[in-house]
């Protein structure tokens, strides 16, 4: 209970339907306000990382900062449109983009599309003179960087899905004067994510000047430079590290990156914008006593958060119904699957049945990436400003009747 933000609102979280989601929208806006002067100063734009989360009141408030999107899908691209972000700040990244969602980007005559292949390049060059369009495209470059992350999110080595190999830029540069209906725009870069040691931000920001340099030695005089994101979050003290260090993580690149005079650099940062807003809150159905230890079975499962079975990743979970003495358990959901599980041995206030339990740090890569596996309903999401419970309608309205 000592790190539940709301626990005047307790009464009437306690008589929502669980699982729900709760975010802390005075919470983002600092989170967003804090990242916006960090990269303001420096002249760096932020494109938001729309995977990360997309209900619609973060979106809006992210949209108000002035930031752009970073889409891996074209149904993202759509959304951003639909939510108002203009076509010129939205990037459109992805391996496997898909030649309708290709023209719905060359349509939408966004930002860039960031080309991972030279076969995916020879696709929207055609595609692109099919429909009498010049294609915006930036390169990602794999700089063979090891992220010191979790093997399933570290992105930016060689031999990797994502990206262009450094041993295929000769090829690469020999066929890019081929292309007839493509504009480079600029290089593109994304190492991994829930990044915490800033070393590996400074080595990507030299290893990208280099490659900067490389190709303009062949020719190649690129607008900008996108630097990604995987700017880490902490996972174990969200109450006291509710911010991320923004001036730390940009001063970085401010001391090692070495450009041209003029061209601009750009980030995609998601997880470390909107994680620390997301509560999951769920409730205790049983308390099973097994023959060593004791299981807190929730009505929330990996359906509604699967970080933990998908990267055993650790969230801060804690009771907020009672501070009592505590005990040991192991967190589990409700779903058919034996990796269905929160957390082994974790410590929580003795616990009981109709308990709500707090699953913290949930803001990014939470609700985006639930299912109805088991035929389970989705988890609804629910806003906190200024003390005021919202739904996601009521909340949208609000802010809407604060602007007219």
């Amino acid at each position: 209970m000592k790190n539940f933000p709301h626990i005047s609102l307790f009464e009437e979280l306690n008589a929502i339907e669980t699982p729900f989601y709760l975010y802390d929208m005075n919470l983002l806006n600092r989170t967003l306000n804090k990242a916006k002067e960090a990269a303001d100063k420096r002249g760096y734009f932020i494109h938001y990382a729309l995977k990360a989360n997309n209900n619609n009141p973060l979106l809006i408030a992210i949209r108000e900062r002035g930031f752009g999107v970073d889409c891996v899908s074209g149904n993202e691209v759509s959304k951003a449109l639909e939510m108002g972000f203009s076509p010129d700040t939205i990037d459109f990244a992805g391996i496997g983009k898909t030649d309708e969602e290709i023209e719905t980007a060359l349509n939408a005559e966004i930002f860039s599309l960031n080309v991972e292949s030279i076969e995916e390049l020879e696709v929207i060059d055609e595609i692109a003179g099919k429909i009498g369009k010049i294609a915006n495209v930036s390169l990602r470059i794999n700089p063979n960087i090891d992220a010191h992350t979790h093997k399933n999110i570290t992105t930016g080595l060689s031999e990797n899905k994502f990206g262009l190999d450094l041993t295929m830029l000769p090829k690469l540069v020999d066929r890019l004067h081929a292309f007839k209906n493509v504009e480079l725009k600029g290089l593109h870069f994304h190492v991994g994510s829930q990044i915490l040691d800033l070393n590996v931000f400074k080595e990507l920001a030299q290893k990208a000047s280099q490659l900067n340099h490389y190709f303009y030695n062949q020719g190649f005089k690129f607008k900008h430079i996108n630097m990604g994101g995987g700017l880490g979050v902490s996972y174990k003290n969200p109450s006291n590290e509710s911010i991320v260090d923004f001036e730390a993580f940009f001063k970085v690149f401010e001391e090692n990156l070495s450009l041209p005079q003029g061209m601009k650099v750009h980030f995609e940062l998601g997880r470390a914008l909107v994680a620390q807003s997301g509560i999951l809150i769920t409730k205790v159905v049983f308390v099973k006593k097994g023959l060593t230890k004791k299981f807190l079975i929730l009505d929330g499962g990996m359906t509604d958060l699967i970080r933990p079975a998908l990267y055993q990743a650790f969230h801060l979970t804690e009771n907020i119904s009672r501070e009592e003495v505590s005990e040991t358990y192991d967190v589990v959901g409700p779903i058919c699957e034996s990796t269905d599980c929160f957390g082994e041995n974790l410590v929580l206030s003795t616990s009981y049945r109709g308990d709500l339990v707090a699953i913290y740090t949930t803001g990014a890569y939470g609700q985006v990436m639930s299912s109805k596996y088991n035929m389970r309903d989705k988890a609804k999401a629910y806003y906190v400003a200024n003390g005021i419970l919202y739904t996601e309608k009521d909340y949208v309205h609000a802010i809407n009747a604060e602007k007219e």
